[in-house]
């Protein structure tokens, strides 16, 4: 996924979430719509943070990856005795 469409879908979840908060209090939707800013930003912020988290995985596991193929052609190489 790329960058925007995981902080786009974070912010949409965080307005969900913000108008079910609503109808739960049974408060209208256009009271206070900075409190809608603030919950999309807050879980936009979220979407960054999982996406930056998930590309800095996805390079610690290539580079694990790679140290345990380069170990198994090493002992692939040196059978023991």
């Amino acid at each position: 996924m790329s960058l925007l469409t995981n902080i786009v879908g974070f912010s949409l979840f965080g307005l969900a979430a913000r108008v079910g908060q609503l109808g739960i209090q049974k408060r209208g939707f256009f009271e206070n719509p900075a409190g809608h800013a603030i919950a999309m930003g807050a879980f936009g912020f979220v979407g960054y943070w999982a996406y930056q988290w998930d590309q800095r995985a996805a390079v610690l596991l290539s580079q694990k990856r790679a140290e345990i193929a380069e170990r198994r052609a090493q002992a692939d190489a040196n059978p023991p005795s």
